[in-house]
C-alpha cells in the first residue's frame, strides 16, 4: 500500500495543536459583542454607527457604558436589547445569538432574558395602572397566577425602598419613585441583564443617588447584571467598571477596587485602561495625542515590558513650532505689557 506524504513545509499535527492552543481565545462572558458593525443608509448616506466594537460583561457585574452623542452608544443599547440587528460581527447576550435570532424568539428575549428602565417615565410605567400593578403586568406573560404575582411584585417594591408606593399611580410618585418602581418592574420576570438607558438624565443628584442604590441592590440582591447606558462621566463613580465608547468602538475603561491603604484602612481605586481589540487596536485619549501633536503617524518601539509610542517627525515639528510661538507670545505680552507679562519675567 502507498504511503501518502505529507507535503514539504506542512505543519504536522502537533504544530496544529500548539498553534491552536496558541490561538486567541473567544472572552467569555454573559455578554459579548466582537467587532460589532452597525451601518445605517440616510438618504443615500452611509453612516457607520459601530466599527468594530469590542465588548465583554460578566455575569453579576454592574457595568456603566458612557460616551458623547453620536458616540455609538445608543446603538449598543439597541442591539442588545434585541430593537435592532447588526450589520456584521456579533453580538450574544445570555447564551443567545443576537444576529441570528427570529421575530418570535425576540419577543420572548426581550420578555424574560433582559428588563429595561428608560429615561422617559411615560416609557417604563402605564399611567393608568397602580406601581403594584404595573410590576405586575410583565408577569402575565409567564403564566403565574394572580396571587403569586401580587405576592412578587410586593417583594420587589420592598427591597427598592417603594413598598408605600404599591397602590398609586405614577402621577402622584415623584420622579425619583417612578424610576425606582421602574426598576421593579424591569426584575419582575427575573432577568438575566438589565439595561437602564440614562435612568437618572432628568434627575437631581440626591435623587439619582436613590436611583443609583436601587439598582445597585438589584444587582447585589437579585443577582440580575446591570449595564447603565449614559453620556454622564459620573455616573461611572457609581458603577465597579466605565467603558467608554468613541467613533463607534470601546475605547478606555475604568476599574475600581476597593484596597487597603498603608494605615489599614479601605480607600476606592481607579485605574484607567486603554482598550485592546482582537485586531490589536487601541484608541489613545486625545488630550495624550493633542498634547504631542500625534496625527496620522506614530512610531512604535516594543521594550521589555512594554511599547513606546513616539511623534513622527512631522509631529516633533509641529511641537517645535507650537513652543516657538508660544515663547514669542509670551516675549512679545512681556514687551508690550500684556496678560502674559508676568509670566515672561
Amino acid at each position: 500500500m502507498a504511503v501518502q506524504q505529507q507535503p514539504t513545509g506542512a505543519p504536522d499535527l502537533d504544530e496544529l495543536r500548539r498553534r491552536a492552543a496558541a490561538a486567541p481565545q473567544r472572552e467569555g462572558g454573559l455578554v459579548i459583542c466582537e467587532n460589532l458593525v452597525r451601518i445605517y443608509q440616510t438618504e443615500g448616506v452611509e453612516v457607520q454607527a459601530l466599527q468594530g466594537l469590542d465588548l465583554a460583561v460578566a455575569e453579576g457585574e454592574m457595568v456603566a457604558v458612557i460616551g458623547a452623542s453620536g458616540s455609538g452608544k445608543s446603538t449598543l443599547l439597541g442591539i442588545l436589547s434585541g430593537q435592532d440587528v447588526p450589520t456584521a460581527g456579533s453580538a450574544e447576550v445570555a447564551g443567545h445569538d443576537l444576529l441570528t435570532m427570529k421575530r418570535r424568539d425576540r419577543l420572548s428575549y426581550r420578555r424574560s432574558t433582559v428588563g429595561f428602565v428608560w429615561q422617559q417615565t411615560s416609557r417604563n410605567l402605564l399611567p393608568y395602572l397602580s406601581a403594584a400593578e404595573n410590576v405586575m403586568l410583565p408577569m402575565t406573560y409567564t403564566g403565574l397566577k394572580r396571587s403569586q404575582r401580587r405576592a412578587r411584585a410586593e417583594e420587589l417594591l420592598g427591597l427598592l425602598s417603594v413598598g408605600h408606593c404599591r397602590d398609586r399611580t405614577p402621577d402622584t410618585l415623584s420622579g425619583g419613585e417612578q424610576q425606582r418602581v421602574a426598576v421593579a418592574v424591569a426584575n419582575a420576570n427575573e432577568p438575566r441583564v438589565l439595561f437602564a438607558d440614562e435612568p437618572t438624565g432628568e434627575l437631581d443628584t440626591a435623587t439619582s443617588d436613590d436611583v443609583f442604590a436601587a439598582l445597585r441592590r438589584a444587582n447585589e440582591e437579585l443577582g440580575v447584571t446591570v449595564i447603565v447606558v449614559t453620556h454622564d462621566a459620573l455616573v461611572s463613580e457609581q458603577v465597579q467598571r466605565t467603558v467608554r465608547i468613541r467613533n463607534g468602538r470601546t475605547s478606555t475603561e475604568v476599574l475600581r477596587r476597593v484596597a487597603t491603604g498603608e494605615d489599614g484602612a479601605e480607600v476606592l481605586t481607579a485605574e484607567e485602561y486603554a482598550v485592546l481589540d482582537g485586531s490589536g487596536r487601541l484608541q489613545l485619549p486625545s488630550e495624550f495625542t493633542e498634547r504631542l501633536h500625534l496625527r496620522k503617524r506614530v512610531r512604535l518601539a516594543l521594550e521589555s515590558d512594554h511599547i513606546g509610542v513616539w511623534p513622527d517627525d512631522a509631529a516633533r515639528r509641529a511641537k517645535s513650532d507650537a513652543e516657538e510661538a508660544e515663547k514669542a507670545k509670551t516675549t512679545q505680552d512681556a514687551a508690550s505689557g500684556g496678560p502674559n507679562a508676568e509670566a515672561a519675567r
